[in-house]
């Protein structure tokens, strides 16, 4: 035993000694005197863990993780030492933070068909879109409140979008779906219904000659845009009065014959704003990163950024794989997070000048990756889904996933964070997941 400023802890004796001073952004409660410590070099952070919880002395341990210039320690002390080229010779500042504890998996919730589209965006709900070619609202006791009915094949994306004469109690929500349409949708989630509620389609939006496969709002209102098959990405504008139940002068006239009227008489926008050309395969996943560009990800192995205004493809990245899935953050939320038909994530950052390659790749999916999301507040977390069948969350600092969850029977088809600390999945077994309580802020 040896003892450092009044507390003491074990070690082994046979190994050599290292001086360390813990440094923590933590509230005070959790912090220890700014001092340092003799350690074992041969430490892991377990170990660590417990040398904080025995200088707090509080009632109840916590599990910390540790951090060497900006990376997470997952060897022993002495290795990483080595790998970093850090001399053990000087105090060895480390900061600590609370470790990530593994979510609670609730009941699965359950589908008729492969649940392709999860959005998490509100507290309040969850949307899902099947295979069935159903849309869903589904509040936080897993009651379905809204059905979406209207497509005539799989949604495969969605995304709400702000529209500028759009009541402040609706919601404004696009799907897109393999029918080669997108389409708009409002509904009130916060109104009381007795019964399960059939939301109409508000208006149609054709111009896709294929599956359109993703969609993606702008941060400005009445703007969306969409990445197909047929290898275009389209910007769309809403504009006008949207053909609605909730509009009074439609309720008063088609309350009763709504459910009858025929599909070729619906509210239909023909033509996109803008078509921008450039992707020679799938355009897989889109991203309206701010008001003036657009990010795409692709089966022609590329990453790309487009001006909207001028509709030019401002840079490229490539990977040499096809991609399915792509998402912006991270540090400044600058960083570019994409994953597709390996088991490879990977993560660019265009503040870089003069690289075109990723700088971090994490690869210990099985198979394919199908979704990745950054976490909508802390910088280094992020999540990915693959066909074999496991969500995993990653810190940026390290290579290894901190959490690996076996979410799905099957492939894993989409994923996205939900309450902040929340991730909800959902797969090929016709099942939406969800995984409360992270602790991630």
């Amino acid at each position: 035993m040896e003892e450092e400023n009044g507390y003491d802890y074990a070690y082994d004796e046979s190994s050599r000694q290292v001086q360390v001073r813990f440094t923590t952004k933590l509230p005070p409660h959790l912090r220890v005197p700014p001092t340092s410590y003799a350690v074992p070099a041969n430490v892991n952070r377990l170990a660590l863990s417990k040398v904080i919880n025995d200088l707090l002395r509080h009632e109840k341990p916590q599990p910390f993780d540790f951090i060497i210039e900006g990376e997470l320690i997952r060897t022993s002390l002495e290795e990483l030492l080595l790998i970093k080229g850090i001399s053990a010779e000087k105090i060895l500042n480390i900061e600590y933070i609370l470790a990530v504890r593994p979510p609670n998996p609730e009941e699965p919730w359950l589908h008729d068909d492969w649940v392709s589209a999860v959005d998490g965006s509100y507290s309040s709900f969850i949307f899902t879109g099947s295979y069935d070619s159903m849309g869903r609202i589904w509040k936080p006791e897993g009651l379905c409140t809204h059905v979406l009915e209207g497509h005539k094949d799989a949604i495969t994306s969605a995304a709400f979008v702000k529209l500028s004469d759009s009541s402040e109690s609706l919601l404004n929500l696009v799907t897109a779906s393999k029918d080669q349409t997108l389409r708009l949708w409002q509904f009130n989630p916060n109104k009381e219904v007795a019964n399960m509620k059939t939301v109409r389609t508000c208006r149609v939006l054709k111009g896709h000659t294929s599956s359109v496969q993703t969609v993606s709002a702008s941060p400005r209102h009445n703007l969306i845009c969409s990445g197909s098959w047929d290898c275009s990405i389209k910007i769309w504008e809403i504009s006008g009065e949207l053909e609605t139940e909730s509009n009074g002068v439609l309720l008063k006239k088609r309350k009763l014959e709504y459910a009858s009227l025929p599909t070729k008489q619906l509210d239909s926008q023909a033509g996109a704003s803008r078509t921008l050309e450039g992707h020679t395969e799938c355009v897989s996943a889109v991203v309206w990163y701010e008001k003036g560009t657009i990010y795409s990800a692709s089966w022609d192995h590329s990453v790309r950024s487009w001006d909207v205004e001028t509709g030019i493809n401002a840079t490229t990245l490539g990977c040499g794989k096809a991609l399915n899935c792509l998402s912006l953050g991270g540090e400044s939320s600058a960083l570019i997070a994409a994953g597709g038909a390996d088991n490879v994530l990977r993560i660019w950052d265009p503040r870089m000048p003069g690289t075109l390659r990723p700088v971090l790749q994490f690869s210990k999916h099985k198979s394919w990756i199908t979704a990745c999301k950054w976490h909508p507040k802390s910088w280094h977390h992020i999540i990915s889904a693959s066909f074999d069948g496991t969500l995993k969350l990653w810190d940026v600092r390290s290579q290894i996933p901190l959490i690996t969850l076996e979410a799905h029977q099957s492939k894993v088809l989409c994923a996205d964070w939900w309450k902040v600390d929340s991730v909800v999945t959902g797969g090929n077994d016709s099942k939406l997941r969800i995984f409360a309580d992270t602790n991630i802020r």
